[in-house]
C-alpha cells in the first residue's frame, strides 16, 4: 500500500459504537486501503465519541432533534460535513436514524451497513429474539450497501454462527456480534480497495 491513497472514512453512530471500533482498529494497520478520517453522531451523549477521540480521529455531533420531522434538513447538514471532509466512503454502525431517499442514493454504491441477521431474514431491530421465536438453526449478520428501504441494499457479504438449544437473545448475539467485528472491516476493505461490483441486486468480487 506504500504511497496509495487511502479511502476517507465516515462512520455513522448513534450509540457504544462497537463495530466503529471494530473498523478504527482495522484500519490501523498499514497495508488497510481506508482510513477512518471523521465519525458523526446524531446523539451527544453517544459512548463511540469518546472511542473515536481517544484515537485522534474528528467527532462531529449533529442532534436531530432541532430538526423536528424534516428528515430531508438534517440530511443535508450531515451531506455538508460529509463534503467539507473529503468523505468516500460512508459505514452505518448503529446510526439509528432513516435517511431520506435523496441521501440514501446520493451515495449508492459507497455506504454500507452491517446488520445482525442473516438477510433477507429478520430485517429491522429485536433480530436475536426474532430468530429464536422462529426456531432457525443458523443466524449471523450480512453486511449491505444501503438503499432507501430498511435493511435492504445488495448484500456483501455474511458470516453464520449455529443457534445452540440453551441460546438467550443475549448469549445468541454475544456470538453474532463477535462475528460483525470480523466481517464489517473485511467489507470494508473490499469496497476500499475496489473488488466489489453490484450487479442488480446481487455483489460480485472483482
Amino acid at each position: 500500500m506504500s504511497g496509495v491513497r487511502k479511502k476517507r472514512v465516515a462512520v455513522l453512530i448513534s450509540g457504544r459504537g462497537s463495530n466503529m471500533a471494530a473498523l478504527i482498529d482495522a484500519a490501523k494497520t498499514a497495508d488497510f486501503p481506508a482510513e477512518i478520517a471523521l465519525v458523526l453522531s446524531n446523539k451527544a451523549d453517544a459512548g463511540g465519541l469518546a472511542i473515536a477521540a481517544a484515537n485522534g480521529i474528528k467527532t462531529v455531533v449533529i442532534d436531530h432533534k432541532p430538526f423536528g420531522r424534516d428528515r430531508a434538513a438534517f440530511d443535508a447538514a450531515m451531506q455538508a460535513v460529509l463534503v467539507a471532509e473529503g468523505i468516500e466512503i460512508v459505514c452505518l454502525a448503529g446510526f439509528m436514524r432513516i435517511m431520506s431517499e435523496e441521501f440514501v442514493n446520493g451515495w449508492f454504491g459507497r455506504m454500507i451497513n452491517i446488520h445482525p441477521a442473516l438477510l433477507p431474514l429478520f430485517k429491522g431491530l429485536d433480530t436475536h429474539a426474532r430468530a429464536l421465536e422462529a426456531g432457525v438453526k443458523l443466524h449471523g449478520c450480512s453486511t449491505h450497501f444501503v438503499t432507501p428501504g430498511m435493511d435492504e441494499g445488495p448484500i456483501i457479504a455474511q458470516a453464520a454462527v449455529p443457534v445452540l438449544d440453551d441460546d438467550t437473545p443475549e448469549t445468541l448475539g454475544a456470538r453474532v456480534l463477535a462475528e460483525e467485528h470480523r466481517l464489517y472491516p473485511e467489507t470494508l476493505r473490499l469496497l476500499a480497495s475496489g473488488a466489489l461490483v453490484i450487479s442488480g441486486n446481487r455483489v460480485l468480487r472483482s
